[in-house]
């Protein structure tokens, strides 16, 4: 029996590595490093590690050092080669039994001999039965080891750590009671280093015991934000959603139990009187007689479980979906932009892949679409329309790949064009031409009354994936579009521009980087007038995000293609995630889990109070006849389908509502045609 898996973390937060720059990010928001290590390959269950239940809550136990539970500190800590001069350090753990006989020279011995292997532990935590250690480079650039003394875990019960470094002192609060300070060096490199959790990436020192929660908080005193706590060995800052909602059974003897994981039923009898919900209330249901509801609060929001209905709610429910209108195109096409003209209609821009024949605008009648204007495009792949004031803007990605196929030699067309509304002549006329590189898709935006336009640069060239996507500012000098900033991206695919509150986030579908499907997609979020890296998420050939808000509650979704590495096969069956924004963790953390076929777009929309998703299932890895699935929401349960709709590879989802009617159209990319579906509705 390895004694030293028993006593330590070995470490659970350690880096390795060395580096000499002096970048340091002090803008982060608190990182869920379990949470990261968890979900960011949502396709599989994490290798090495398993969930468990023990002592009424879920945790996770290490079962080998698998490379999985470590990734490199530049994932997370974007931009920064120096460690927060002032951070926390939130760890909930179940110990097992100490060994006996194991001193601190024993722990200094071993540390000895892990070095001698691996490069030095920047920072570390390591647990023994009545200490905290505390490793990290010293002022001698040397490993020093702190011991918190006495903290007295106690074996087979949670417990929740917090370890706070300030400017010039340190402090460890166990289960929310507060122990003794001392100084700290202010810098610690961490250039080319690593998070490892749970050990580092050996068998000797793999922690046995269960982790449930692992968050860093750069420039804060997180025992502030956890205590005073109902529960304070299971206070909860941030814990993976693996990890919650279990429910289980009471034992005897037992009170409610409000602690972070447990689900316990009790009901309350106000009559249509929301309490509010808080960690205390985790756990509890609430029942609505006068909305017939169900609800259970998560420790901040109620979450639907059943919902009747409201005496004043829109009763509008979707009954069926009927085929509408078979709108025969001029060649395939891979995109529909809908959009209002005012004083025209309804409009719908498809990019259409001839360059021949170009693309088209089609105007919304009673009978349907009908062509409205034909514009000249090369291989066009999206449309996107915008204003800017109350001009109506079109601008079109042109991929250029009919015109010069040739490797070393930019096209002529890939040159995206942006068109005005004329409204004297009542057509879009051409206004300004972007140079861009196999341009996928454009997002428009406004921040601040300013205007913006965010290319998806796919590839330059036939083989040269990782390159600079553009963001453009409307100038009011010069009345037009000016480069802003450029972000390095990797075969994008897609935009998502997005608000929460008064925070602004762009994120990026990066779907292949010349080797592998298998990449991290970006969530950024504006600061100080640029974007900056909030979250990266593992992703498979994405191809497009979508976000939408139920109640408060916000969420977004991603459309993976398939799984591609190197000279493998291609698996086009695979998983896209719904992800859900933890508003305590600030990130985005998976929600659900949906099996789609070579997936290229998630459209969401609702109906009176029901809320849907689309999916665009484009390809199975034998046929391009194939049924998208009509998801509907269903409160605890997630999504769940409810028609299926014969599509033949379907590219685009656009819904659009005309005369108190509601409809949804599709484009194929393998087919000259588009069908548009009605939504009867009782």
């Amino acid at each position: 029996h390895n004694v030293e898996a028993d006593i330590h973390t070995a470490p659970p937060l350690g880096f390795q590595g060395h580096g000499d720059n002096n970048r340091r990010m002090e803008t982060l928001l608190p990182l869920d490093l379990l949470s990261f290590v968890l979900e960011r390959d949502t396709s599989r269950v994490v290798p090495g590690a398993r969930v468990k239940q023990s002592a009424g809550a879920r945790g996770v136990q290490f079962l080998s050092p698998d490379a999985s539970m470590s990734f490199p500190a530049s994932q997370l800590l974007v931009n920064c080669d120096l460690f927060p001069k002032e951070f926390s350090i939130v760890i909930t753990v179940k110990v097992n039994r100490f060994a006996p006989k194991v001193n601190e020279q024993r722990l200094r011995e071993k540390e000895t001999k892990s070095d001698e292997k691996h490069a030095g532990v920047i920072l570390g935590l390591k647990l023994s039965q009545n200490s905290l250690h505390f490793v990290f480079n010293g002022h001698r650039k040397a490993a020093e080891h702190w011991s918190f003394q006495g903290i007295r875990l106690t074996p087979n019960q949670w417990h929740t750590l917090v370890l706070v470094i300030g400017l010039h002192h340190r402090k460890l609060t166990v289960d929310c009671n507060p122990g003794p300070s001392r100084a700290f060096p202010s810098d610690l490199n961490i250039q080319a280093s690593r998070f490892h959790i749970g050990s580092r990436g050996r068998w000797k020192g793999l922690f046995s015991g269960l982790m449930r929660q692992l968050v860093l908080v750069p420039n804060s005193d997180a025992s502030n934000q956890l205590c005073p706590s109902s529960d304070p060995r299971l206070a909860a800052l941030s814990v993976p959603p693996l990890l919650l909602d279990l429910p289980v059974r009471r034992r005897q003897n037992e009170r409610h139990d409000t602690s972070s994981g447990n689900l316990y039923i009790c009901f309350t009898r106000e009559l249509g009187v929301e309490r509010p919900c808080s960690e205390l209330l985790r756990g509890q249901l609430w029942f609505n007689p006068l909305k017939k509801g169900l609800y259970v609060c998560d420790g901040s929001v109620w979450i639907t479980v059943l919902e009747g209905e409201h005496p004043t709610a829109n009763h509008k429910r979707l009954d069926y979906v009927l085929e509408q209108q078979v709108l025969t195109t001029s060649s395939e096409t891979h995109d529909v932009e809908v959009f209002q003209i005012q004083g025209i209609g309804l409009m719908a821009a498809m990019a259409h892949r001839s360059s021949a024949s170009g693309s088209a605008v089609y105007l919304w009648t009673n009978l349907g679409f009908r062509l409205y204007q034909n514009i000249s495009t090369h291989g066009a792949l999206s449309w996107k329309h915008f204003q800017v004031g109350k001009k109506a803007y079109l601008v079109v990605s042109n991929s250029g790949t009919e015109t010069n196929k040739s490797v070393d030699k930019q096209p002529e067309s890939d040159f995206s064009v942006i068109y005005k509304w004329s409204n004297r002549r009542k057509r879009f006329v051409q206004f300004q031409t972007l140079q861009t590189y196999c341009a996928r898709d454009w997002e428009a935006f406004n921040i601040n009354e300013q205007t913006y336009l965010a290319v998806a640069n796919h590839r330059m060239g036939n083989n040269n994936h990782t390159i600079n996507s553009v963001i453009y500012k409307w100038s009011r000098s010069t009345k037009s579009f000016e480069v802003h900033q450029t972000l390095i991206t990797s075969g994008a695919y897609d935009w998502e521009f997005f608000k929460v509150g008064p925070y602004h986030f762009l994120v990026v579908a990066n779907a292949f980087d010349g080797m592998t499907t298998s990449l991290d997609s970006v969530i950024y979020v504006w600061i100080d007038g640029k974007f900056q890296v909030f979250q990266t998420i593992k992703t498979f050939c994405a191809t497009d995000w979508e976000m939408f808000q139920i109640g408060s509650r916000v969420f977004l979704v991603v459309a993976n293609g398939h799984r591609f590495q190197g000279n493998g096969p291609s698996q086009y069956t695979i998983n896209s995630t719904i992800y859900e924004l933890d508003m305590s963790g600030r990130m985005f953390v998976r929600f659900q889990d949906i099996v789609t076929y070579s997936a290229v777009d998630w459209e969401f929309f609702s109906l009176g109070e029901e809320y849907f998703l689309v999916v665009a299932n484009s390809y199975n890895g034998e046929s391009y006849s194939l049924n998208s699935i009509l998801y509907r929401w269903q409160g605890y349960e997630g999504f769940v389908p409810v028609h299926w709709l014969p599509t033949f590879g379907c590219s685009d989802w656009e819904f659009f509502s005309s005369n108190g009617e509601s409809f949804l159209i599709y484009s194929s990319a393998k087919a000259p045609l588009s069908k548009v579906f009605k939504l009867k509705t009782y």
